[in-house]
This record gives C-alpha cells, structure tokens and sequence, in this order.
C-alpha cells in the first residue's frame, strides 16, 4: 500500500522550508520518511537526515489531532502551540514578522 503525506509550505528560507503536513494513511515514520526521500529532512532528525546544533530533537510538532473518543465515537480535536525550542529554532531561520503571522495562520487553520 502507498503511505501519502499532504503537505503545504508556511515559510521558506534559502535553506529551510517550514511546511503544515498532514498524513493521509498511518505509516511509522511516514512524514520523516516522505521529506527525507525528497531530499529535506527534518531538522534533528538523527534516523533520516542528521543531528542539529540549533535543536535536541527532529523538528516535527503536532499542532492539531482528531479521533473519535473511545466510548461515545464523537469526535474529539486538540491543539497545541508552537513549542519553545522549535519557535526558536524558527526565529533562528525565519525572519519574526513572517514567523508570528504565518505559524499562527497555519495553526489556526
């Protein structure tokens, strides 16, 4: 079976690309596979790309999620903020004013 990521581009740099992905199908890794196979992998990403100086981790956050609740089957989303060490990986490769607006765009979606 094919595993499909839908993604779109919030801000781009010469040398980085923020993007709001969202996978289709349920594969592991799938989303750190996808962009390391076109060529882009996620900052920190130590599997499929390599470790960063500017983050701990691979640069990968999960702003929305739904899913039926367990018992009742009605739908349930959340979301979470940016978190502190990937914003200031952002302000580190995005100039500010694009930052506050497109992420909270893009979040807000």
């Amino acid at each position: 079976d094919r595993a499909i990521t839908r993604y779109r581009v919030i801000l781009r740099s010469p040398t980085h690309t923020m993007v709001m992905a969202e996978p289709i199908t349920g594969r592991t890794h799938q989303i750190r596979v996808h962009f390391a196979h076109l060529g882009a992998p996620l900052v920190g990403d130590d599997l499929y790309g390599r470790e960063s100086e500017d983050i701990k981790r691979h640069a990968l956050h999960s702003a929305s999620l739904s899913l039926p609740h367990p018992e009742r089957g009605e739908e349930i989303s959340v979301r979470a903020p940016l978190p502190a060490d990937m914003r200031a990986l952002a302000e580190k490769l995005f100039p500010k004013e694009d930052i506050d607006g497109e992420i909270e765009k893009a979040l807000c979606e």
